[in-house]
């Protein structure tokens, strides 16, 4: 099939309202296709989901060792994070133990999505920072690579040796040549792949546990970063960490802009991504929590399964007007 397929449909009063279509893959520890919905050669940016292979340069350099980061710290360099204290505090800590400040942050500032940390800035007439921006902790990692290196300041240069180094890992993950790369909403570039690729590497993630070297000890210490610290990962009532901590720990996964998830599945030595074509976060969020229901390594009783998959639609009132549930190809 060349084409995207329905993943994820909503309904209203009894008729079908909305349709999101989309592409997933599930591959083994092999690289061979287990499942896939509509068309795996598909070229996508990853966006915030590839961020443990930008993260392995962190790791494999020795940068992270030199630097004595800890387990929380690799699950923030993992992170698309709510910019809540418990993020923050740790991102500050973490730059003042490098010698540097905000201003060496090439990542931007935003208003955090935290309605907490978001309010008392505004109580407090200041304005946001860039440890506020949901891929500080990703920047942290490259800050850490780029001092352990010697680097000159301008670390999100494609240019550059962060980035040369996050290049050649995610080329090597994917078993593919990036055709090319775009800027991400952090200014990091992000190399393109196809939703094949993304699944692979994921798979190849899974495996590492089956490996010995640098990269599979890489690897398996940013897995059990992601799962010991869900809530840094995303953050406390988000999807992402729901569905880890529903899942028991035993499964890593992570979402991205515009309608991308990927999940590591060590003991089943899957990997999976997925891509919703327009981009909805309630449609990729659905769809990885159906996924995850057919591989068996969620519950769909949970009830962070069931506030995103088959969920009630309520409108202002409380009043259940619809639902979001999976289309005919994921049943």
């Amino acid at each position: 099939m060349t084409e995207a397929v329905d993943m994820i449909e909503l309904w209203r009063g009894g008729r079908l309202e909305d349709v999101h279509r989309g592409h997933a893959v599930v591959v083994d520890g092999a690289g061979q296709i287990v499942h896939a919905w509509g068309n795996p050669a598909t070229v996508i940016y990853p966006r915030s989901s590839s961020k443990m292979i930008q993260a392995l340069p962190l790791i494999e350099s020795g940068a992270a060792d030199a630097a004595g980061l800890r387990v929380d710290q690799l699950a923030l360099a993992c992170a698309s994070h709510i910019g809540a204290r418990y993020h923050t505090d740790r991102v500050q800590a973490w730059l003042s133990d490098l010698g540097l400040s905000d201003s060496d942050f090439r990542c931007g500032a935003h208003e955090p999505s935290d309605r907490e940390a978001r309010d008392g800035l505004i109580r407090a007439g200041f304005s946001p920072c860039q440890y506020h921006n949901n891929c500080s902790g990703k920047h942290s990692g490259f800050l850490t690579l780029n001092k352990h290196l010697k680097g000159d300041p301008a670390y999100i240069d494609p240019a550059h040796p962060v980035q040369t180094a996050v290049k050649a890992a995610f080329e090597d993950v994917t078993g593919e040549a990036t055709p090319g790369y775009g800027i991400d909403g952090c200014s990091a570039p992000n190399y393109a792949t196809t939703v094949l690729g993304l699944a692979r590497a994921m798979a190849n993630f899974a495996t590492a546990h089956d490996r010995s070297g640098t990269r599979a000890t890489a690897q398996q210490r940013l897995i059990a970063a992601m799962t010991a610290f869900p809530e840094l990962v995303s953050g406390e009532g988000k999807p992402c960490t729901e569905l880890m901590r529903a899942m028991g720990g035993k499964v890593a996964i992570k979402g991205g802009a515009e309608g991308v998830y990927i999940a590591i599945l060590p003991e089943q030595r899957l990997g999976v991504a997925l891509k919703i074509m327009d981009g909805a976060d309630r449609a990729k969020d659905a769809a990885v929590t159906a996924i995850l229901i057919r591989l068996g390594v969620l519950d769909a009783n949970h009830p962070a399964a069931r506030n995103l998959l088959n969920a009630p639609i309520t409108n202002w009132r409380g009043i259940v007007c619809g639902d979001i549930r999976p289309a005919a190809a994921l049943m």
